[in-house]
C-alpha cells in the first residue's frame, strides 16, 4: 500500500478519488482548504489532516492535487509551505487538475531538479464516476512511472490511459475538452436558432437522438429543456478556464485555432452574462438572453 497525501478532496471529483483511495486500503492524509464538511467521512475514516501541502509532503509516497487549475497547482507545489518544501526525494506528484501545458512543463523541471517526480493524470467523466471509482485518467509519464502508478490510479479509474511522454495527459485532456465544450455550445445555440424559429425543440432532439450526431454531452444539455441545468455538472467557469489553456496550446504551435476561439467566446460570454458559477447547461439560459429565445421551462 502507497501512503497517499491528497489536495483537493473536499471537490466534487477530488472526494470520490480519495474515497476510493482510501477504501482500496491506501493510508490517507489530506489538506482542507475551507470545507471541512466534505471530508468528514473521510476524516472519520481514519485519514490524517495536514495543516499545510509541505507536512503532507513530509509523509506520502504519492501526493495527488485535483484543483482547479495550474495557479493553484504552482501555489501547492511551490509556495512557501507547498509540496517542494516537505518533499523528499521519494515524492511523486500526480497532477489530476486540468492545467497549461506550459506550466506543467515548467513544475515537472522544477520537481526534476530536487528529485522529485510529477506526473500530468488529468480526468474525464463526471464526479458520479468519481464516488464510483470509474473515472478515465490519462497519464504522460516514462513507461517505468506509469507501470508504477497505474495500480494506484485504478483505485478511482476504470479506464487507465497512457498516452504517451510527460506532458502528453494535459495536452489530450485539453483536445478532449474542446471537442465536448463545442458540442455543448453548439447545441446551446441550435436551441436558440431553431426555438426562435418556431420548430418544436424536443422533435429535434428526438432526430438527433436517432442519428450519429448524438452523443452523451448532447443528452445532458438536452435535459436543459425539461429544466434541468444540472445533468453535466461542470462549472461554466472551468470550462472557459480548459478552453483559455487550449486556445494558448494552439497558439503556441502557430495552429489555426477557428472553432476554439469561438467556443471559447462563447463560454466567455454566458460567463459575462453571470452564469459563470453555474453548470455548463447554463450556455442555454446564456442565449436566451442573447437572442430572446424562451427554451427553459420556468
Amino acid at each position: 500500500m502507497q501512503r497517499i497525501g491528497f489536495i483537493g478532496a473536499s471537490g466534487l471529483m477530488g472526494h470520490g478519488m480519495a474515497k476510493n483511495l482510501q477504501a482500496r486500503g491506501h493510508p490517507l492524509s489530506i489538506t482542507v482548504h475551507r470545507n471541512r464538511e466534505r471530508v468528514a467521512d473521510l476524516l472519520a475514516a481514519g485519514a490524517n489532516l495536514a495543516a499545510t501541502p509541505a507536512d503532507l509532503a513530509r509523509t506520502a509516497d504519492i501526493v495527488f492535487l485535483c484543483v482547479t487549475g495550474s495557479p493553484q497547482v504552482e501555489a501547492a507545489v511551490t509556495g512557501p509551505e507547498g509540496l517542494l518544501a516537505g518533499a523528499g526525494k521519494h515524492l511523486t506528484i500526480v497532477d489530476c487538475s486540468t492545467s497549461e501545458a506550459e506550466s506543467t512543463t515548467r513544475l515537472r523541471d522544477h520537481c526534476a531538479s530536487v528529485g522529485v517526480s510529477f506526473v500530468d493524470a488529468p480526468l474525464a467523466r463526471t464526479p458520479v464516476e468519481a464516488e464510483l471509482g470509474k473515472l478515465n485518467v490519462m497519464v504522460g509519464a516514462s513507461a517505468e512511472t506509469f507501470a508504477t502508478l497505474e495500480p494506484v490510479l485504478k483505485c478511482f479509474a476504470e479506464n487507465v490511459f497512457h498516452v504517451g511522454g510527460p506532458g502528453a495527459g494535459n495536452t489530450i485532456k485539453l483536445l478532449n475538452n474542446f471537442m465536448a465544450q463545442a458540442i455543448c455550445t453548439s447545441t446551446a445555440e441550435a436551441f436558440a436558432v431553431g426555438q426562435r424559429a418556431g420548430v418544436d425543440l424536443k422533435q429535434l432532439v428526438a432526430l438527433v437522438s436517432a442519428g450519429a450526431v448524438n452523443s452523451g454531452l448532447f443528452q445532458l444539455m438536452a435535459k436543459s429543456l425539461h429544466g434541468d441545468l444540472g445533468g453535466l455538472k461542470f462549472e461554466l467557469d472551468n470550462a472557459r478556464k480548459d478552453l483559455r489553456y487550449y486556445t494558448h496550446l494552439a497558439e503556441s504551435l502557430n495552429a489555426p485555432s477557428i472553432v476554439g476561439e469561438a467556443v471559447h467566446q462563447s463560454l466567455v460570454t454566458a460567463s459575462a452574462l453571470g452564469h459563470g458559477k453555474k453548470f455548463v447547461p447554463s450556455l442555454v439560459e446564456a442565449q436566451e438572453q442573447l437572442t430572446g429565445a424562451k427554451i427553459v421551462p420556468r
